[in-house]
């Protein structure tokens, strides 16, 4: 089984969010949204709900009334396609670029691709003003902008809110706490002020790690995680810090794609 994360560039009103969601039933795991990035984070499985998803988001979103805190290419911002058990990185690789070809070919969104075979998501968002996409047209499409599609295994998204809305010192902490495992970034979020994380390794540096590494060097008001996790990430932490960490037994890709099967 396949899982896709597809981050797309709205996260404040209900009727398109409602409209996303409704476009995939069941092949929905996770609905992350969140006003201040004017962003929302879908976790699917398979090929045909992501479609269905960026269908919407294109025809829905207007990139040039766009606002927000996190960065962006697009309405559909980055899709990366991520190998569950049963699943290999190689399928990932085949589906990544079977949906960037029909994103560039149906609804001509230009597409970046990044994973193992190619850049990181970084480097794609750094140099996309000076490279040609991998699928579609040079320019980005009038609204809709172009999308970063990936294959990647599976991270951990994980904001931590400062006690003390600082944004030097969020980012001084987010460049202290960056590595190959972590990828960080301190960030202005409407009145808050956090230190957004990928844990792209985090069965070496988890939620637990992550938290006390930022807390150790600025106060931590809050944790948030964004979407899911693999239930082998939770269940290496101290279920005693779970509430504290904003991790739950019901919050695994694992425990989602339970309740998607029939009874």
């Amino acid at each position: 089984m396949l899982a896709c994360v597809v981050n797309v560039s709205e996260g404040r009103s209900r009727v398109v969010l409602d409209a996303l969601a409704g476009a995939v039933g069941n092949a929905l795991l996770d609905l992350h949204v969140d006003p201040h990035h004017h962003r929302a984070v879908l976790t699917l499985v398979g090929e045909d709900a992501p479609r269905a998803v960026a269908a919407e988001a294109v025809d829905r979103i207007d990139l040039r009334r766009h606002t927000g805190a996190h960065p962006r290419l697009g309405a559909v911002d980055v899709a990366p396609f991520v190998p569950l058990a049963g699943s290999t990185m190689d399928e990932a690789l085949a589906a990544r670029d079977r949906f960037a070809a029909w994103l560039a070919g149906e609804l001509r969104v230009p597409a970046f691709r990044y994973g193992p075979d190619g850049p990181s998501l970084p480097e794609v968002r750094r140099a996309v003003r000076r490279r040609r996409p991998d699928a579609g047209g040079p320019l980005p499409h009038p609204t809709a902008g172009a999308t970063a599609v990936g294959a990647r295994g599976v991270l951990v998204a994980y904001n931590l809110v400062l006690a003390d809305p600082d944004l030097r010192r969020a980012r001084a902490a987010a460049a202290a706490v960056r590595g190959p495992a972590v990828r960080a970034l301190g960030l202005q979020v409407g009145a808050e002020v956090q230190v957004s994380l990928n844990l792209v390794a985090p069965s070496e540096v988890g939620p637990a790690e992550a938290f006390d590494a930022v807390a150790a060097l600025v106060a931590v008001g809050r944790a948030e995680l964004v979407g899911l996790l693999p239930g082998s990430v939770l269940h290496a932490v101290d279920p005693d810090r779970w509430e504290a960490l904003d991790l739950a037994a019901d919050r695994t890709i694992e425990s989602r794609v339970a309740a998607t099967r029939p009874r």
